[in-house]
């Protein structure tokens, strides 16, 4: 079965760095590759679709073969030799990747499976980002600017293999929390209450295939300036409970903003009706129930603030037993959270970790952000504070540093050390803690895409990625306008159903 989108490189450092490249997907049933030319053997295990082969020998003439894989002509005679070993493929397990075990024995060094899947969630998360219409000036400010059917290949996904099946939108009319959303200038815009914070997708029968079991992420969208709102997650704390979620405990709370962002609606939207939440734990029981005679698993990923909803609402679908199958089987919850803030209290991590929710966390460690809230009242606290006042990070942690990429600058501000892209390529080219920066294998390209962080040698211009003409069309009378939206309806499919969920 075909990893979805990566292409598997070797690299010969004997011989002028020569890279056979073979662009037909890999079996993820290979573990390692074995080439022969005459001179040593070596095999190496590849790390996310890449293998690179060094002090390899030869210097006569062919073609570079693998069995059942068309490869490109190169220079040197060999024979590659895919090596089978069932028990390292992701389907066999996906349970260990998805933090069955809390990831004991895959952080440090990273397992490549491992580090293949944190950078695919990665990229759906960024995603959310890219989709986003942050443009004041827009009239669809705060929406996303494709609509479902489109989503993926609108943003050049190449094989996601997963299908988008419901847009998440939330509302937030609370004081002194004018970040988290997005609003347009126009006097008549899409929504003066909603933003679209994010989407539910659940994998294709060819994806489900390799990953061992159907999969249904949740993937919650950050905020897209500054990460300013962090002086807005103050201290103030609010029980679980108080928004109408059944927790048994009175005494586990979380962050004031995080739970009214997700529980907030506005009867009078057409969007939000019903809240974030109501349109999530939705969707989960619909897709559950579709897919009720196979393996599934619910993955929830975000950046920043989508990190924190992200944990808040992977903790709610299991404590409302949304998670749970007809026969009574509990489906595996995962969160892969990147840069994210403290959510709650001790007793809300406490709680998290009883309902069997497993988070992995992943950061810079020289971003503010998973500072707060709790800077300095937290789980660092001296034992004579009382717990409960102090936020405490769920779950563990896998830290990056920027410092050790060769490709960025030695400095840069919060929105380098925060970005998603960033940590992206700090995974790529992560392998354990001391050793040096792996040659990565994703674009580095993308690390400049809303950054200045690339170092000018490599001639990436800062911030590059822009919409062509800020949206704009020319007309046929010569005037530049806005473009309507002919297919708005089709990005709230689905929103308009009733919430009838217990």
């Amino acid at each position: 079965m075909a990893i979805p989108y990566r292409q598997l490189f070797f690299r010969d450092h004997t011989h002028h760095n020569q890279i056979f490249s073979f662009n037909d997907p890999i079996s993820p049933s290979i573990a390692s590759i074995r080439f022969a030319c005459g001179g040593p053997r070596r095999r190496e295990s590849p790390l996310n679709g890449r293998l690179f082969i060094q002090n390899v020998s030869s210097k006569n003439e062919s073609s570079c073969t693998v069995p059942d894989l068309q490869s490109e002509r190169t220079k040197k005679k060999g024979q590659w030799t895919a090596v089978e070993d069932p028990s390292r493929n992701l389907a066999s397990i996906w349970e260990e990747i998805h933090g069955k075990s809390d990831w004991v024995g895959l952080l440090d060094p990273i397992d490549p499976l491992l580090r293949a899947e944190l950078i695919r969630y990665g990229e759906m998360a960024q995603a959310s980002y890219d989709a986003f219409d942050a443009d004041p000036f827009s009239k669809y400010c705060g929406s996303c600017r494709y609509k479902p059917s489109d989503f993926f290949c609108s943003l050049e996904f190449p094989r996601v293999g997963y299908i988008l099946t419901r847009y998440l939108y939330a509302s937030c009319n609370i004081h002194h929390r004018p970040h988290f959303f997005k609003k347009s200038l126009w006097p008549e815009a899409w929504s003066e209450s909603a933003n679209w914070f994010g989407y539910v997708a659940v994998s294709d029968d060819e994806m489900s295939k390799a990953l061992g079991r159907r999969d249904i992420a949740i993937v919650w969208r950050g905020t897209m300036r500054k990460p300013e709102w962090i002086v807005d997650a103050r201290y103030s704390m609010s029980p679980v409970r108080q928004k109408g979620i059944p927790c048994p405990d009175r005494k586990a709370k979380v962050e004031s903003g995080f739970l009214h962002l997700y529980t907030e609606k506005d009867e009078n939207s057409r969007f939000c009706k019903h809240s974030a939440r109501e349109h999530v734990l939705q969707e989960i029981k619909r897709l559950i129930q579709k897919h009720a005679d196979e393996d599934l698993s619910i993955t929830v990923t975000g950046h920043s603030l989508g990190s924190a909803i992200a944990i808040l609402s992977a903790y709610d679908i299991a404590e409302t037993g949304t998670d749970i199958r007809q026969e009574g089987k509990i489906v595996p919850k995962c969160v892969f959270s990147f840069a994210g803030p403290r959510v709650g209290n001790v007793r809300f991590k406490k709680r998290v970790e009883e309902l069997g929710v497993k988070v992995l966390r992943v950061l810079n460690v020289h971003d503010r952000v998973p500072t707060v809230p709790g800077m300095i009242f937290n789980e660092n606290a001296p034992s004579v504070l009382p717990k409960i006042y102090c936020y405490s990070h769920v779950g563990i942690e896998l830290v990056l540093n920027h410092e050790n990429s060769p490709y960025l600058k030695d400095k840069g501000d919060l929105l380098c050390y925060h970005d998603m892209e960033v940590l992206l390529h700090l995974l790529d080219g992560y392998k354990e803690k001391g050793q040096r920066f792996e040659l990565p294998r994703r674009d580095i390209a993308l690390v400049n895409k809303a950054t200045d962080f690339l170092k000018d040698k490599y001639l990436i211009p800062p911030k590059w990625k822009q919409l062509e003409n800020r949206g704009l069309v020319r007309g046929q009378d010569g005037r530049w306008t806005q473009s309507e939206r002919q297919d708005l309806g089709d990005h709230f499919e689905g929103v308009d159903r009733e919430a009838g969920l217990f």
